[in-house]
């Protein structure tokens, strides 16, 4: 019997949070949502579309608000790459079950992410791919209640490190 209500799934676009987030949820029997969708149904536009319009910021308080007042139990949770910068709504995603930071090096998302200025990553202007990465890292650490490194592992050795990891708590 699971321990937890839901499971929430943290880290760099391009970590393989959505994919992984289906695969996981077909294993735990739980239903799956990408958060960047929850936010692209309430705008009625794409993240790049919320940004162009606005400015990163912008986005980053939408995605606040959607997931502080997200009820999304037995659901496998992919969260936006920026969901970090809410402290709030990490609040509010620790309280519906764990935290699992899918960990790739700046080099290995290098090789998997080939849209980074047109994909609606929220950043500041000139914000180079390194400097995210560094900003963040601290942050979903800080969060994670678990992290499972990705580098060099396909698809179903990850999701057999993060089952392995839920068995455990």
């Amino acid at each position: 019997m699971k321990k937890y209500k839901s499971v929430v799934l943290i880290g760099m676009p391009g970590a393989g949070k959505s994919t992984l987030g289906v695969l996981l949820a077909k294993e735990l029997a739980m239903d799956f949502v990408d958060t960047d969708l929850l936010i692209q149904s309430r705008e009625g536009k794409t993240l790049q579309e919320i940004i162009d319009g606005s400015d990163y910021l912008n986005l980053r308080r939408i995605e606040g608000e959607v997931i502080s007042s997200a009820e999304l139990p037995s659901h496998v949770i992919a969260t936006g790459g920026s969901v970090v910068y809410s402290a709030e709504g990490m609040v509010n995603l620790r309280r519906l079950g764990p935290v699992i930071f899918l960990h790739c090096s700046a080099e290995e998302l290098r090789r998997r992410i080939h849209n980074y200025e047109s994909r609606g990553i929220a950043k500041a202007p000139g914000q180079s791919f390194e400097e995210l990465f560094a900003e963040r890292e601290a942050l979903y650490r800080k969060y994670a209640d678990i992290t499972v490194d990705c580098d060099g592992r396909d698809l179903q050795q990850v999701l057999g490190r993060v089952l392995e990891a839920l068995d455990s708590l």
